[in-house]
């Protein structure tokens, strides 16, 4: 009997320790990010991410995300689990050089709305649809992202307000509005995600760029040369079926010259998450 019932207790506690490890392993903080922006704006965000990216603007690149301070607030909470800053933020791009005849914004010289004329590497920007103009268009674009955008939202709470201290990723997709047609088109859009760049790294900030091989490949093409700003930037690749699958997209090549693939995204249940490849 006494023999019976050392058994019954070792058992007991063989079913206890397992519970235990699963019961830990429950409670493991995820080492998966989410990304989130205006589309979240009043319903519940996702809870124990391990880092989160915040969009910046209201889906084009001349909006503002209305809740932005909410969610970089949202982004300061997470867990830390993943090599990843537990705060970043991603900003829509794009070049309507193209519809100049419809854009308000489309510079017409190299001074910006602070009054810096920048040192533009194509030259004298005169309003017209050209390198120059594209270039100071990203620029421009950069600057508003950071002093009327960022800065408005993140000076309402206790974080950081300096934009060094973020990364800051360029959302490059086709659904936004693109030059196209031929290669000095694709051009015009290199210049213009360089000016960003350019901006980004004036004030101090690291840059990655967002996008998929396809979308990359159709908004830039070959067009980014070897002496571009955008080469050696880290690259967040899209379009994973599952995490699974965006664990293995690790592997593939990055999306400029030098440059490391550091994050990989899927989407499960509408909700972005972001695997750290790092």
């Amino acid at each position: 009997m006494v023999r019976k019932l050392l058994v019954f207790a070792g058992l007991v506690l063989g079913v206890l320790g397992l519970l235990n490890i699963h019961a830990l392993a429950a409670r493991a903080p995820s080492k998966l990010g989410n990304d989130i922006s205006w589309p979240q704006c009043g319903k519940k965000l996702p809870s124990g991410q391990a880092f989160g990216i915040v969009g910046v603007n209201g889906g084009i690149a001349t909006t503002t995300n209305p809740c932005l301070a909410d969610q970089l607030l949202w982004a300061a909470n997470s867990t830390g689990a993943a090599n990843q800053p537990k705060t970043q933020v991603y900003v829509n791009t794009a070049n309507p050089g193209e519809i100049i005849d419809q854009v308000s914004t489309w510079p017409v010289n190299n001074t910006d709305k602070t009054g810096f004329t920048t040192d533009n590497p194509y030259g004298q920007c005169t309003g017209q649809n050209d390198l120059a103009c594209s270039w100071q268009y990203g620029w421009n674009r950069a600057v508003e992202d950071v002093i009327d955008r960022f800065a408005p939202a993140v000076n309402t709470t206790a974080l950081n307000n300096d934009p060094a201290a973020y990364i800051w990723w360029l959302d490059v997709e086709i659904v936004n509005t693109w030059q196209s047609g031929s290669t000095e088109a694709l051009a015009r859009n290199v210049a213009t995600l360089e000016g960003m760049v350019a901006h980004f790294n004036f004030v101090g900030a690291q840059v990655g760029i967002y996008s998929t091989a396809y979308q990359w490949g159709q908004i830039v093409g070959s067009q980014v040369a070897p002496a571009s700003n955008l080469n050696g930037l880290n690259s967040w690749l899209a379009g994973a079926r599952n995490e699974s699958d965006a664990k293995k997209r690790c592997s593939l090549p990055p999306l400029t010259i030098g440059g490391q693939v550091t994050l990989t995204q899927f989407v499960s249940r509408n909700l972005d998450y972001d695997h750290s490849c790092i």
